[in-house]
């Protein structure tokens, strides 16, 4: 039996898609194993290219697979395989490369193992044009490891082409699996026994507009909840404008309602300047944004919301990041996300004048990380001593052997307790704040 290792840079949707191409090659025959333990007969490295720091950890990642299992087929996937496949072919040791219009055919590629051919140098010019790609590819499994909380890819690619992102070059133009198929998969994975699933996408709040009929992703969220089949749904990413009333509203549900949506919001900021915004194409401004988390917590008091920075972009001045700085100062948002901006070959703000020198994005990204850091314990705080819902994870804390578990609003929680507690939900009184950036809790 051939054995197999897929490893993964970057985000939840490349996630979900290695999980999927996992799963389609144990059921074609293939073994995984545990890379830290065992040589494997094929490696699969899906990369990621978000920032050049990202890109350059997943040539690492590609060599590091080469001197670990000198003998197994390397297979490099993944936006970095899109956007660079010639530098990533010409490390030695690399035997294929497959761009993101071609990753959901890896399965198949590898069903003949042993006759795995190598790529040609003209073959690098073949690859699918990821911008002619019009039709969705989901993973070709339901993406169920070993996660209590699977991904669900129902949204692939991005129209928005914001100046600094690199990702519509990587992913190509909106698309989105129909509503009938996610139904099935969710039902599906609801049936496997798992309690949440999580949706993801690289543009999820455009989940639908390219269906035809048109839909959307309030609509989807209906019928799931209509359906039951598992009792959570959150979602990923949401562009702020594309967060309705509708959407929040479903997350003001009651807690026991099968199919209700988390009570979790992650919202993209990158910058609270409405000059440094207009300049990154963003499609919204400060006073928009304060409004949208305000009137999310009015409808849902407790929602954790997550917000994404973006610090030292081209002409960013310390008054701009300061706007940045003072409006998550106020906000009542419950962690932070913080990026150092990245040139990236291609996007338009690759050229722009006034870069920010690197010591100075590097000094405002730690002040802004500890803001946030503020922002998760006065979050966290707000709950000690009270009674949360909590699903508990499938596995223990490595550290101290305690249960794992994650409330609809995104709070982990530590806990005492047997296996059997294992991907079930419990009601837990949160007793204090763990100094690793994590609550503990006892069994009400």
């Amino acid at each position: 039996m051939k054995t197999f290792i897929v490893k993964t840079l970057g985000c939840k949707v490349n996630q979900c898609e290695s999980e999927g191409i996992a799963r389609t090659l144990i059921e074609s025959g293939l073994e995984p194993v545990d890379g830290d333990l065992d040589a494997a007969d094929i490696v699969i490295i899906n990369t990621c290219t978000i920032t050049a720091k990202a890109g350059m950890q997943s040539r690492q990642a590609v060599r590091q697979a080469i001197r670990a299992y000198p003998e197994a087929r390397i297979v490099v996937t993944g936006c970095h395989a899109q956007i660079a496949p010639g530098e990533l072919h010409d490390i030695d040791g690399v035997d294929w490369v497959v761009g993101n219009g071609d990753k959901h055919k890896i399965p198949e590629m590898l069903r003949d193992t042993a006759s795995l051919p190598l790529m040609a140098d003209e073959s690098l010019h073949d690859r699918t044009d990821i911008a002619l790609v019009d039709r969705f590819q989901g993973p070709p499994g339901i993406a169920h490891g070993s996660r209590t909380r699977p991904f669900l890819k129902i949204q692939d690619g991005c129209n928005a082409f914001c100046t600094y992102c690199i990702v519509p070059h990587a992913r190509g133009r909106s698309r989105s699996m129909s509503q009938d198929q996610v139904i099935a998969q969710v039902g599906q994975l609801g049936r496997l026994g798992y309690r949440e699933v999580v949706l993801t996408g690289i543009h999820l709040g455009c989940y639908g507009h390219d269906l035809h009929p048109t839909t959307d992703l309030y609509s989807l969220l209906c019928r799931i909840r209509d359906a039951g089949a598992v009792e959570r749904i959150r979602i990923s990413s949401i562009e702020p404008a594309e967060l309705s009333d509708e959407i929040i509203d479903l997350a003001a549900s009651g807690n026991t309602e099968r199919g209700r949506l988390c009570r979790h919001f992650h919202i993209p900021l990158q910058s609270g300047d409405d000059g440094i915004l207009e300049r990154m194409h963003r499609p919204y401004g400060r006073d928009y944004f304060k409004a949208l988390v305000l009137r999310i917590l009015e409808r849902v008091p407790d929602a954790a919301i997550g917000v994404d920075t973006l610090i030292g972009f081209p002409g960013e001045s310390e008054t701009a990041f300061q706007n940045t700085y003072a409006l998550i100062e106020v906000l009542p948002v419950s962690y932070l996300h913080v990026f150092p901006f990245s040139p990236r070959n291609g996007t338009p703000a690759f050229s722009f004048k006034d870069q920010v020198p690197f010591p100075e994005v590097k000094q405002r990204c730690q002040r802004m990380r500890e803001l946030g850091a503020k922002k998760r314990m006065a979050f966290y705080e707000r709950f000690v001593g009270k009674a949360v819902d909590v699903l508990v994870e499938g596995t223990r804390d490595r550290n101290d052997l305690r249960l794992k578990g994650l409330t609809d609003n995104y709070i982990p929680v530590k806990i005492e307790g047997p296996d059997a507690y294992y991907n079930t939900r419990r009601k837990i009184r949160i007793t204090a704040i763990s100094g690793d950036g994590s609550t503990e809790g006892v069994v009400c």
